[in-house]
């Protein structure tokens, strides 16, 4: 089999992994009100010998926001890449007010200050003196205003603060925005082997650019470590007190409308000796030569699972189909 070793970051020509660490996770837990956005308890020395064995992997592409862990994940990798940083491919994000001191979420902002300000602080947080891609971190913002934001981080790359941005959106009207930009390099969708995303998929393969597939794992439904009568930490963001968006999950538990389709296509995925995890990362890499998963991690171990799949590459044609059919739905274009 030929492995998917690389992909290029859209047409910013940048070249990565076609893996790349996601972590949200690693910022440990914090809150919007009393609704839990994290998920839960994290140990940073973990964090930081899992991405040290990500490097030796051969992952190179790291995705965070700003407002993970109110600003705890971009210090643990900012420890981790001491002496390190020009080995990776860093990407975070940019959007969301937020009080350290007590790990609250307290509003949004895009206006063009605001920005500066969050690049910057961002910047000094990952010690790094440039972000090589910006993402917008505000799914819904109005289209119609975005063209501000798009303009204030063309600004960011001409001033040498940012290499690339992107935005984090599963809207293709707002997206298409961005797109116009010369230096958008990305868009961040949710999509996996379970939820396709047809559209934003076109879009990136429209304009060139990369498809970052935050949720790649189903928010961990795809590990195959949970099942259904699984229950999740109250501090978790897929627990009990989750939030209206989480689909996988309910009341705390896996959902069994997801488990259902999931036990569907199981066999295919864990085919060739595949686990659950890589075949799933595999049906992406097939989808399209756009995507790029993101899949979390709070363990080395997590992230060896997850660099295995390299060794696999994407899945044939006619497993791409059969997934389609047994999901019920139109036949996906293979890469």
């Amino acid at each position: 089999m030929t492995a998917v070793l690389n992909r290029t970051l859209g047409r910013s020509g940048i070249q990565v992994s076609a893996v790349g660490l996601g972590c949200w996770a690693i910022g440990g837990p914090f809150w919007s009100g009393e609704t839990p956005v994290g998920w839960g308890e994290v140990d940073d020395e973990e964090s930081i010998r899992a991405i040290h064995r990500g490097l030796e992997l051969g992952v190179n592409f790291l995705d965070t926001a700003d407002v993970y862990g109110t600003g705890r994940s971009e210090r643990v990798i900012a420890r981790a890449l001491a002496g390190r940083r020009h080995e990776v491919v860093i990407a975070t994000k940019f959007g969301n007010l937020f009080d350290e001191t007590t790990r609250q979420i307290t509003g949004s902002d895009a206006s063009p200050g605001y920005i500066r300000r969050a690049c910057e602080a961002s910047l000094k947080r990952l010690n790094t003196d440039v972000i090589d891609l910006y993402q917008f971190h505000i799914n819904d913002y109005p289209a119609e205003q975005s063209g501000d934001v798009r303009d204030t981080l063309e600004a960011l790359v001409k001033e040498g603060k940012i290499r690339s941005y992107g935005w984090s959106t599963d809207f293709p009207e707002r997206a298409r925005v961005f797109a116009e930009g010369p230096n958008c390099a990305a868009i961040q969708l949710d999509m996996n082997v379970l939820t396709d995303n047809p559209p934003l998929i076109a879009l990136c393969e429209q304009f060139n650019l990369a498809a970052i597939n935050r949720g790649p794992l189903a928010m961990g439904l795809l590990t195959g470590k949970y099942a259904a009568n699984s229950k999740l930490a109250q501090n978790d963001v897929r627990g009990e007190h989750s939030p209206d968006w989480m689909r996988y999950f309910k009341d705390g538990k896996p959902n069994p409308e997801w488990l259902a389709r999931l036990d569907a296509i199981r066999e295919i995925l864990t085919g060739g000796g595949r686990t659950l995890a890589q075949g799933a990362l595999a049906w992406l890499w097939a989808r399209s030569p756009q995507t790029l998963p993101i899949p979390g991690f709070r363990t080395v171990a997590q992230v060896e699972e997850n660099a295995g799949a390299l060794r696999f590459g994407p899945l044939a044609a006619d497993q791409m189909r059969e997934i389609d059919t047994l999901l019920g739905r139109a036949v996906s274009q293979e890469a």
